[in-house]
């Protein structure tokens, strides 16, 4: 339904002390709950999510300090985030929903399942969740990869120009698009960016995610489990690098959770649910329905 429009509306979630943010796209079916990335926001699934309101009860979560959702100084590993998630699901009465989680979305949507194996109907995790960074790397090596540049004070135009002329978004590029990027940041009277997520803050999620043990928590997982694995050829290093973590990840997956379903979108960047929504749309409902 592409003429869907959401409703913005915020959860003061019990005993956690947050207001998290999120929009409800409405829809009668099976509850879905869709869950963005890192230094991301629900809205990176505004293009996806009129696709799905047809069969489901469609609902995007902004997690602490992303979108418009609280900014506390901590909490940031995964027993606090599940637990905001866990609250979030409780505040809103959704029943069993199918949990969609891209990159650390993924993750988080992953550790809630393992630990709440009764109050899930099933999860997809999108680009992430499969791969063990330890594995590959020390702390050392992984924290100048995973730290995000230093852009505060840049000025908007400045910065969406840059966005607009990056190699995997210059394609595809549009007024929603420009609207789903800022809204990752404040935009300041000076007519400057800041990050909702402090840097301080994303290096904590990002330890966190270094430190997760996926193929343990696969491993245990009770409900019925999708992985979408968005793949490219690498023209770089680094690009390798995380094309290599993604295939050795899938092999881990096919020992640890053989009955997975797993679908491999070639040509595709990472931020899926902007790139292809319609096809990522369709895979989620084939799956969940």
């Amino acid at each position: 339904m592409a003429g869907a429009y959401p409703r913005d509306d915020y959860a003061a979630l019990p005993g956690r002390g947050i207001r998290l943010h999120y929009r409800d796209w409405g829809g009668d079916g099976p509850p879905l709950l869709l869950l963005h990335g890192l230094s991301s926001s629900s809205r990176i699934w505004d293009l996806t999510a009129p696709h799905l309101v047809e069969r489901f009860r469609v609902v995007a979560l902004d997690q602490r300090s992303h979108g418009r959702s609280d900014q506390p100084d901590d909490g940031y590993g995964f027993d606090d985030v599940t637990a905001d998630l866990a609250a979030f699901i409780e505040t809103l009465a959704i029943e069993s929903p199918t949990i969609v989680g891209h990159s650390w979305g993924a993750s988080v949507a992953l550790t809630y399942a393992v630990a709440n194996p009764d109050a899930v109907r099933s999860i997809v995790l999108v680009d992430g969740a499969v791969f063990d960074l330890s594995q590959h790397s020390t702390w050392d090596e992984a924290e100048p990869r995973m730290r995000p540049p230093e852009i505060d004070g840049t000025p908007v135009e400045t910065f969406v120009g840059f966005m607009r002329r990056w190699p995997q978004l210059k394609d595809i590029w549009s007024d929603q698009l420009r609207d789903i990027v800022l809204a990752n940041f404040d935009i300041l009277e000076d007519g400057t960016i800041a990050r909702r997520l402090t840097i301080e803050n994303h290096m904590k999620i990002a330890r966190a995610i270094f430190e997760l043990r996926p193929a343990d928590l696969l491993e245990n997982l009770a409900c019925p489990l999708m992985v979408i694995s968005c793949q490219q050829e690498p023209t770089n290093d680094e690009a390798r690098r995380w094309q290599k973590l993604r295939e050795d990840g899938l092999k881990t997956l096919g020992r640890v959770a053989p009955d997975a379903r797993v679908v491999v979108m070639k040509d595709t960047i990472h931020d899926v649910p902007i790139q292809r929504p319609e096809e990522l749309a369709q895979q989620i409902s084939d799956f969940a329905g």
